[in-house]
């Protein structure tokens, strides 16, 4: 007899796994997704603060320039502020609201679900100066890697790098307005006036972006080595699509109209938007919000054509480990496993709230296909793979200890106020063959490799780093199976 008793009530949205005799808690794999967030958290920490490991830092980001750039989201394992990935990491938080806010509120995680998404939103209206002006970086890779610091001890410099009308980045510009639109909506009935805040914001940041048009990393280079930009034309689209479902403008829809729809797609990221922009347009096409025209249909065949070829019901499917998880990149898979779970999650539910059904070139599929493949993902990275681990951080008892992450990997300034200098934390922290002093609860790290294998050592960066952008779809495909 089989080990996996797999109970499945769909109607009731109630999916329960027991792998081993061990059930999948949803649920609390939710609050852990969204306890990472206040780990990652830059700036004066709130009262209410949670992970009471962590300290205020970076006080003073932004001073130099004569601006106030104090708050945000580190990144990954280190201390530097990219704009490019916070701002998606943002838009995925507030799509999880939108899309899953009922589920989040049963779960009595909503209120904390908008408090990660309001932590990112303060710091891009902060760093969206003037209506051309937009700061996207606090801090430079290079010289911020070359130590190994807590944020509270932080000795590196806190160089700041804008983009404006003479030096454009439309994918900056243009995720920064997809963003601060898709939190307007999240926001809207908790907090009207500040949606309004989000939405004009938006607006100024979408005109940037398309009147002055570029790659973001030609304006800063610093950042093109670790977040480079391979277009832009999908934040504009990206953009386009939110704007027009938060402000229900027909101009928005106009510029969908026209734009390029990108082809099918191969995966959906922190770079590459055109999925996820063609999901949330085909959402808009069956619910009868936007007309059905030659261009918006060509985007809904594409989003459905990258849900089929996910779900191995396509002409061109995507790869799969042979423990059964999506394989994209060797580099943080992971990331890319949440994103395409989040729009196939998404999709099922557009089908069953429309009743339809996808037609993909190996058959019919259905919102139960669809919801049972994402949940094949997630219970993949929360246990059900060969390696018998959770890739996300204190979910369960066999989960990475050596997470690259250097707040993590020190003493709290709080049980050891001394500053650790730039060369002492790899000489006393990141060499030591020992679990992390902190446990970073909630954070998904890269992941395994394309044979399921993972070491788990600090030195391994490609697969023990956590980011923002890996966590923030997961967030509403948790709250989606824990319903």
């Amino acid at each position: 007899m089989s080990n996996l008793c797999l109970i499945l009530v769909f109607g009731l949205s109630l999916v329960v796994q027991i792998q081993n005799g061990v059930a999948f808690d949803y649920g609390a794999a939710l609050t852990k997704s969204l306890l990472f967030y206040e780990a990652q958290r830059s700036g004066k920490l709130p009262s209410n603060q949670r992970v009471k490991w962590r300290g205020d830092s970076a006080l003073n980001d932004g001073r130099d320039a004569g601006i106030n750039l104090v708050g945000g989201y580190y990144d990954a394992g280190d201390n530097v502020k990219f704009g490019l990935p916070m701002a998606y990491t943002v838009t995925m938080l507030a799509w999880s609201v939108v899309e899953f806010g009922p589920q989040l509120g049963a779960r009595h995680e909503l209120s904390n679900a908008l408090a990660a998404i309001k932590w990112g939103t303060d710091y891009l209206i902060k760093a969206h100066h003037s209506p051309e002006e937009l700061y996207g970086e606090v801090g430079e890779g290079g010289s911020d890697h070359s130590c190994w610091q807590r944020p509270e001890d932080m000795t590196t410099p806190r160089t700041v790098y804008k983009i404006d009308d003479q030096h454009p980045g439309s994918d900056l510009a243009g995720e920064t307005a997809a963003a601060l639109a898709a939190a307007s909506v999240a926001f809207r009935h908790s907090n009207p006036s500040y949606s309004n805040q989000l939405i004009n914001h938006a607006k100024q940041l979408f005109e940037f972006a398309r009147n002055h048009r570029g790659q973001y990393q030609n304006s800063i280079p610093a950042a093109g080595q670790f977040y480079s930009s391979s277009g832009y034309e999908d934040e504009l689209l990206w953009a386009a699509a939110w704007l027009r479902q938060a402000t229900n403008d027909n101009r928005y829809l106009e510029f969908i109209k026209s734009a390029n729809s990108g082809g099918a797609r191969q995966m959906f990221s922190w770079d590459d938007k055109y999925a996820g922009a063609h999901v949330l347009i085909a959402k808009g096409i069956l619910e009868g919000k936007i007309p059905r025209n030659g261009n918006v249909e060509q985007m809904k065949k594409e989003a459905e054509e990258f849900v089929c070829n996910c779900i191995q019901r396509g002409n061109n499917n995507m790869r799969k480990t042979n423990g059964g998880v999506l394989w994209f990149l060797e580099w943080s898979n992971l990331q890319y496993v949440t994103s395409a779970s989040f729009l196939i999650t998404t999709y099922a539910d557009i089908l069953a709230k429309t009743k339809t059904s996808l037609q993909c070139p190996k058959g019919t599929v259905g919102p139960r296909d669809l919801l049972t493949f994402a949940k094949s993902q997630v219970d993949y990275i929360l246990g059900a793979n060969p390696k018998k681990m959770s890739y996300m951080v204190g979910f369960g008892s066999n989960y990475p200890k050596q997470v690259h992450h250097r707040g993590a990997s020190i003493v709290s300034i709080k049980q050891s106020p001394k500053a650790v200098g730039c060369q002492e934390g790899f000489t006393e922290w990141f060499h030591k063959n020992a679990d992390n002093p902190n446990v970073l609860e909630g954070a998904i790290v890269g992941g395994p490799d394309q044979s399921d294998q993972y070491r788990d050592a600090r030195d391994n960066f490609q697969q023990a780093e956590p980011a923002t952008a890996n966590n923030a779809p997961i967030v509403g495909v948790l709250a989606r199976l824990a319903s």
